[in-house]
């Protein structure tokens, strides 16, 4: 049996970043070029004095009812983005039937806030000669990394598939793909796509700090520590947040009139197999250019990248070199951002909420820029936007890229709905 292959649309959007509470808050200070790094926790920084970090406003707590308020940070800041994003679709007006209706989500660590409470109780309790057994009787359901999807399918009754990845820093990239495979294939008709991640606490922070690829604080100014593809920069930053999509098919979209952001196309998904942390160029290569053939597009057909740009030695080089090789003459054209020196790494987090800026960037026609360059890597040759955003562009076509540690690589592409 043969079936019509749907195309995929993108009609909601919810952000909850460091940027702002809001998808029109996160992109309008990211177009600012207004940084949201800031000096880490004092309870991380009693032990990392230099550590950074980009938090969510404590505020985004504030509409959550008091059961919603017991879940794990990740779940809370995924759910009221998916809130944000149901809205944004206008899924009241859905004729859909719910049974083909499912949440995807990408999560990295998920569960952190509640693993660190969970340790921080038992060393207290064995301290104080207590009883260490005694836990919060939710410890699992809060620590699970299917908590996000469980609590936007309950909250939403949408009774189709629910999957979950977790492959580091592609996590929520590869939950896109494959929720666009799902519809595009008739597995389902809509699915509400989640990144989320909530991991700035004491314990993740010791860890990610033994592998030293954290940035170090700018002297004169925390906000512009990560500088990718800067020649001084020195790493990432740890950040929070999340970011849901609502992706369903053009039908569906077209019958109550949504607004379309643009069309998910193109998917590349594969593996380095080569090292467990460092990035391999030809690992992206396959998954740009499978994502390219996937939308059926010539590497002339963008007009936007947002990369992957971690701010580390290895990483930005090798990223810059990847993309040279996939778009030739057409890479000294092509501008290239990463708007992780503004938000942070995001980690889960991040390649959906990189989409999403994406998309936003392709439906106002404003290209984000890569913060804080002032003296680029003459190794990276590329056109990264330096500094300030660019207006008034037209974009027919703009790609998204995540390359995690494993060596999982993610490459999306999305071009206007015609």
């Amino acid at each position: 049996m043969t079936h019509t292959l749907q195309r995929v649309v993108v009609t909601g959007i919810g952000l909850l970043t460091p940027l702002g509470l809001t998808r029109q808050a996160s992109f309008e200070r990211l177009l600012r070029a207004e940084g949201a790094v800031r000096p880490a926790a004092a309870e991380i920084t009693q032990w990392l004095p230099n550590a950074l970090s980009a938090d969510v406003d404590p505020a985004f707590a504030q509409p959550l009812d008091r059961n919603e308020q017991g879940l794990d940070r990740a779940t809370q800041l995924a759910l009221l983005a998916s809130r944000e994003a149901l809205a944004d679709a206008k899924a009241e007006a859905w004729d859909l039937d719910p049974d083909r209706v499912g949440v995807y989500a990408g999560i990295g660590l998920g569960g952190a806030t509640t693993g660190e409470a969970l340790y921080k109780r038992l060393y207290e309790s064995l301290q104080a000669g207590r009883n260490p057994t005694v836990m919060h009787p939710l410890s699992v359901p809060r620590l699970m990394p299917n908590a996000a999807t469980a609590a936007i399918s309950m909250a939403h009754r949408f009774r189709g598939p629910t999957h979950t990845y977790s492959v580091a820093c592609s996590s929520s990239a590869m939950a896109l793909g494959e929720a666009c495979r799902s519809i595009r294939h008739g597995y389902a008709d809509a699915i509400v796509v989640v990144g989320a991640e909530a991991m700035n606490v004491p314990g993740v922070f010791m860890a990610w700090n033994a592998l030293r690829v954290m940035a170090k604080p700018h002297p004169g100014d925390p906000a512009a520590s990560c500088r990718p593809f800067d020649k001084d920069r020195s790493g990432f930053v740890l950040a929070e947040g999340a970011a849901a999509l609502v992706l369903e098919t053009a039908a569906s979209a077209l019958r109550r009139g949504a607004t379309i952001y643009g069309e998910l196309c193109g998917y590349g998904s594969s593996s380095d197999a080569e090292h467990l942390t460092l990035p391999s160029s030809a690992g992206q290569y396959r998954a740009i250019r499978m994502a390219l053939d996937d939308a059926g597009l010539a590497p002339e057909a963008i007009d936007y990248v947002n990369a992957h740009g971690t701010a580390t030695e290895a990483g930005d080089v090798i990223e810059s070199e990847t993309l040279a090789q996939v778009f030739g003459d057409h890479a000294r054209r092509l501008p290239v951002s990463s708007t992780k020196a503004l938000h942070g790494h995001l980690i889960g987090a991040a390649g959906a909420t990189e989409f999403a800026f994406s998309l936003l960037a392709l439906h106002s026609g404003s290209i984000p820029p890569t913060a804080y360059l002032d003296n680029p890597d003459p190794r990276c040759t590329l056109d990264y936007v330096p500094r300030e955003a660019r207006h008034g562009q037209t974009l027919r076509a703009v790609m998204s890229n995540s390359f995690a540690f494993g060596g999982s690589n993610v490459s999306l592409i999305a071009r206007r709905y015609e």
